[in-house]
């Protein structure tokens, strides 16, 4: 359930059966011909769909992101890593003070990485009560990588990994055929000037597009994935 389709009341309700609440968090960038909220809305997506039949509440998801190698591409929006660390952490102090003690974190953005680390540090600092925090990035987990890798090896930025029904914009026709793959190495070390001369239409590689049926296969992965996680992923359950 969204939390922004309860009250408060009900919330507090919910916290006397049950500790878990998801954090969904995204980036708001280019996906060359897909949404710039494409990271965010899946991870939204993605984080309702797995917990509905649990019963267990979905916060919004953070649109902001760490995304600055793509920010010469307009609509990108990135945060310092010093800004995106410290709205985590205060987001987890506030779930932690109202009672929930299994907070899992699901990720749509491979910028956000260094929050794992943040995460670590977080759960080891001395509290009255133990709270559990899991990182979970959905695109790349083991099932959901697999089912894509069922298709294509070519699993990029802003290609048909990320082409869903609910990424694309109305009146974009997306290109057949594929986008040269950028070497992984070399795009790490690319500035965002760089980075835009060398991707003009921000694809990094492979097919532009797969067919829904294709998606699917991989989507339900994806949210079987999320699910079992928030079924069986904590130490204490």
């Amino acid at each position: 359930m969204r939390v922004f389709d309860s009250n408060w009341m009900q919330i507090a309700d919910h916290l006397q059966r049950d500790d878990r609440i998801v954090l969904p968090v995204g980036s708001t960038e280019q996906h060359g011909y897909l949404s710039l909220g494409t990271d965010t809305l899946l991870a939204e997506r993605v984080s309702v769909e797995a917990a509905e039949p649990l019963g267990v509440p979905v916060l919004p998801v953070l649109p902001y992101g760490m995304a600055p190698y793509f920010t010469e591409y307009p609509g990108t929006m990135s945060l310092r890593i010093s800004t995106y660390i410290a709205v985590v952490r205060d987001l987890l102090d506030c779930l932690a003070s109202q009672g929930f003690r299994r907070i899992a974190v699901v990720n749509g953005h491979g910028g956000n990485a260094p929050v794992a680390g943040l995460i670590r540090e977080w759960i080891s600092e001395p509290r009255l009560d133990r709270v559990e925090v899991l990182f979970h990035s959905w695109y790349n987990a083991p099932r959901t990588a697999e089912a894509a890798s069922r298709f294509d090896d070519d699993q990029y930025h802003g290609s048909w990994l990320e082409n869903f029904p609910w990424t694309r914009v109305a009146g974009v026709e997306i290109p057949d055929g594929a986008a040269p793959v950028l070497p992984r190495s070399l795009v790490n070390n690319l500035s965002a000037k760089e980075m835009k001369e060398l991707s003009p239409d921000g694809s990094l590689g492979g097919a532009y597009q797969r067919s829904d049926e294709d998606m699917q296969a991989v989507w339900d992965a994806g949210v079987a994935e999320v699910r079992e996680l928030l079924e069986n992923g904590w130490i204490n359950k």
